[in-house]
């Protein structure tokens, strides 16, 4: 599949290394902001398009959960997925010096550092999951399976 937008971000040079079969999308021209924004702009349906969470545990570790943009990380749940005491949204400020990337277009595939990464149970039964192509305007559509090539995750209940 490979290139349908003529911009290669970081996280789509990664995934051509791996071999990874995916599409690459562009949504840059329409200015669309929130991840339902983005799933109207790429006439995508919301359960298939997911956004990407950092979060820090109770140790002091640091956890991503990848859900789908109509819904909201749970974060009971997201601390049984982990097994954390408790767990919460690292801030704003803290997210390009962590990951590499900026809020709204920070990317499950190629931060700084590799961290727990869980995905929605909901995409164990999609076709095809969109998140961030790690650049705001671009995306991704990828199988779970492909993805599971890049990078270790688990499928869990952590949204609501």
């Amino acid at each position: 599949m490979g290139k349908s937008s003529e911009q290669k971000t970081n996280v789509m040079r990664i995934l051509d290394q791996a071999n990874a079969v995916y599409a690459g999308m562009c949504y840059a021209e329409t200015g669309a902001i929130s991840g339902s924004e983005v799933a109207d702009a790429l006439g995508e349906d919301h359960a298939h398009v997911f956004k990407t969470l950092v979060t820090v545990g109770k140790s002091g570790e640091h956890y991503v959960f990848v859900i789908p943009v109509d819904l909201g990380l749970n974060l009971k749940k997201a601390a049984a997925a982990a097994n954390e005491k408790s767990i919460e949204m690292i801030k704003q400020k803290e997210l390009l010096p962590l990951t590499g990337y900026i809020h709204g277009g920070c990317s499950p595939i190629g931060m700084k550092k590799p961290f727990r990464t869980f995905i929605h149970n909901s995409a164990e039964s999609l076709e095809n999951i969109v998140f961030s192509a790690g650049k705001i305007g671009y995306q991704i559509k990828m199988s779970p399976d492909e993805l599971k090539k890049v990078i270790p995750f688990s499928f869990a209940d952590i949204a609501e």
